[in-house]
């Protein structure tokens, strides 16, 4: 038998080797690829302002806001005076890094083993707040709470800039109090804007 000829026992291929490299790598480059744009873009939500783009270590990429007001002299102030620390559901929190460009008027805590809780300062008013809506007092500034699915956002409705605290649901009140302690001795107290 001549040895050119394949025997009955080997198998052959009816692919080209360049051809099915191809077809074996097409499909793991198209998941990488997705995977990538998912960790790139992220998600986002128009009521949660100060929604993270990345995981849970490094630097925190924001997604970008609307903050007319973020380089204030009154954000400047408040951003200035808020603790470097914060305590969610017993937990120290560290300050954040936060991956450039940082916005203007932002600041973070978190670690690689928890959700961070983000701060914005100077953005412009929410459309959920109305003259009806249900406001909560903590140490003498005025909430506006927005749910999302595992989160919630606080609005300080009472100073001359608008404040969105963005807190995870398990946080407990700790960064809610400590942070608007900060605003009440940092920030004069005015009225409730649910126009303009």
């Amino acid at each position: 038998m001549p040895q050119d000829q394949p025997t009955e026992s080997e198998s052959v291929s009816s692919l080209p080797r360049p051809l099915l490299a191809v077809a074996i790598g097409l499909p793991v480059l198209l998941a990488v690829a997705v995977a990538a744009v998912g960790l790139v873009l992220g998600t986002s939500g128009a009521a949660d302002p100060a929604l993270p783009t990345s995981d849970n270590s490094g630097p925190l990429a924001l997604v970008p806001v609307t903050a007319p007001a973020a380089e204030s002299p009154d954000c400047t102030s408040l951003v200035g005076k808020l603790p470097l620390t914060l305590v969610s559901d017993g937990v120290t929190l560290p300050r954040r890094e936060l991956a450039a460009p940082a916005p203007a008027g932002a600041v973070a805590w978190g670690d690689a083993e928890h959700r961070p809780i983000v701060l914005r300062c100077g953005l412009d008013r929410p459309g959920e707040l109305t003259p009806t809506s249900q406001l909560r007092v903590v140490s003498d500034v005025q909430w506006l709470e927005v749910q999302g699915s595992d989160s919630s956002t606080w609005f300080a409705v009472d100073r001359a800039v608008f404040i969105a605290l963005t807190v995870p649901s398990d946080a407990g009140t700790g960064p809610l109090q400590d942070v608007s302690t900060t605003i009440r001795d940092a920030l004069q107290k005015g009225p409730v804007r649910t126009q303009g």
